[in-house]
């Protein structure tokens, strides 16, 4: 089982529009909801891949009422999330006929501290049968910003392949608890160690305690700095779409490839494909299987492994 973390779960709203103008009204022509949050985006493209994946973290109110009520209905996934008083929050995507997305993010509940010690009593239960662990995403108020640190501290006591996707101190602090795989973006790189060169920047971090670094790079793919050696992988060819979530699949692809142990030339081909897969997919979460395998077996991969 892998286990995916999502502090800060939401309800995704898709609007599809023609055109979006400011200051003006839009005629919506098709609405989608689906779970969402980052670790859930990531468990559901686990599970299309054939992996089972549980899913934690917080969901109340009626918004998380909604969440969970179509969670159970998601094939492959097992609803392990801690319910709270707070209400769940919404993110809206309203994407228009050429793909362009326009993305408004609710803030998320407020957790109390008895809320946080009952999650962490849960997640270091679900521990003990994961192969692996993503931790994904914002943290919502009232948890600590050195939670993920926590959290990797956990899994590395449990001998459970942590991997870590988040921005800001969360980040900082939980690349100094060494976790084994870190996805930055770019922008979040650059935040981290003040260097915009990605190369500089991934090996910076690996430096801070990330044991491997896998850099997303936008549509150009990602770097991967890792103990084994250092490659870039980049798509065969660009595509439009709505960006949601395709630094979610290739997270699902990482995470898929290090419990296969593949060498780490397949775990990228696998992600930069998935990525892409999932701009040409309708929603955050999914991804087009046709152009996945149109891909996968496309995607550039450059570099050179370390000698042993």
């Amino acid at each position: 089982m892998i286990l995916t973390v999502t502090l800060n779960t939401a309800l995704d709203i898709t609007y599809r529009v023609r055109n979006l103008t400011p200051h003006a009204s839009h005629r919506v022509t098709e609405v989608t909801e689906r779970p969402g949050g980052k670790g859930l985006n990531v468990a559901r493209v686990l599970a299309a891949l054939g992996h089972e994946a549980t899913v934690t973290g917080f969901a109340g109110g009626t918004t998380g009422r909604a969440l969970r009520e179509r969670l159970a209905h998601t094939t492959g996934v097992v609803d392990a999330l801690v319910p709270v008083e707070g209400t769940t929050r919404r993110t809206v995507a309203v994407v228009d006929a050429t793909g362009d997305t326009t993305q408004l993010n609710e803030p998320g509940p407020a957790i109390a501290p008895a809320e946080w010690s009952a999650f962490q009593e849960v997640y270091e239960d679900l521990l003990g049968s994961a192969s692996a662990v993503a931790l994904c995403g914002s943290l919502p108020q009232g948890v600590p910003v050195g939670a993920y640190a926590g959290l990797v501290r956990a899994a590395r006591a449990a001998h459970v392949p942590v991997l870590l996707d988040t921005s800001g101190e969360p980040l900082r602090r939980g690349v100094a608890a060494r976790p084994d795989l870190v996805k930055p973006n770019t922008e979040e790189l650059a935040e981290l160690t003040g260097s915009h060169e990605p190369s500089r920047a991934t090996r910076d971090v690996r430096r801070r305690g990330a044991h491997t670094v896998v850099a997303s790079l936008g549509p150009e793919g990602l770097l991967a700095h890792t103990a084994e050696g250092r490659w870039r992988a980049a798509p065969p060819r660009r595509v439009r779409g709505n960006p949601t979530g395709a630094g979610d699949s290739a997270v699902a692809g990482l995470l898929s490839g290090l419990v296969e142990r593949l060498p780490w030339p397949e775990r990228l081909a696998r992600a930069v494909a998935l990525s892409t897969a999932t701009v040409l997919a309708p929603v955050a979460g999914e991804f087009d299987r046709a152009v996945y395998e149109e891909l996968v077996g496309r995607v550039r991969v450059t570099g050179e492994a370390d000698a042993a």
